[in-house]
């Protein structure tokens, strides 16, 4: 709602990874990117801040507020060419590989349980990349579900984490 009295915030939060989303639209960007695409369509996960974003011709619903400011600095640059479309998932890629300050982690983290290789990682081999290809399978496998069970621990931690930060805010 446009030009409505500030008045206190519920912060929304959630138990678990993917039980609640927030929706928002971004106002027409201008220029109209080349598939004549000017809106985009947000949705945020609470618990994992994990972010999904798809561009469009139309929206229904011109007057809802725009999106978080950090948001929008991802895709300041993006409004500025024809082609923003296409840098979308880019932009969707920094934001889930940064460290969100109310988690204490990134949202690719809290999703797949390990930070994101990065396409240089897999050109110029990190430690992590040369550990894991000396494994067998056996042993790849046993890791892959030693690190899915310590995600339910960095789960907890992030809720921890979540509540601290919601006491310093308000």
């Amino acid at each position: 709602m446009i030009k409505v009295p500030p008045n206190e915030l519920n912060a929304t939060s959630s138990p678990w990874p993917f039980a609640a989303w927030g929706m928002d639209s971004i106002r027409p960007i201008e220029p109209t990117a080349s598939n004549r695409h000017r809106f985009i369509l947000v949705a945020i996960d609470y618990f994992t801040k994990w972010v999904e974003a798809a561009s469009y011709k139309t929206s229904d619903e011109r007057s809802r507020r725009s999106c978080q400011q950090e948001y929008q600095e991802y895709t300041k640059d993006i409004e500025k060419h024809k082609q923003w479309h296409e840098k979308l998932s880019f932009a969707l890629l920094g934001y889930r590989t940064t460290v969100r300050t109310s988690t204490g982690a990134t949202p690719y983290m809290l999703v797949y349980g390990t930070e994101a290789v990065i396409p240089a990682e897999v050109e110029i081999p990190s430690l992590r990349i040369i550990q894991e290809a000396e494994l067998d399978d056996a042993e790849w496998v046993k890791s892959r579900y030693e690190q899915l069970a310590l995600i339910v621990g960095k789960r907890m931690n992030t809720v921890y984490h979540g509540q601290l930060y919601q006491n310093r805010i308000f």
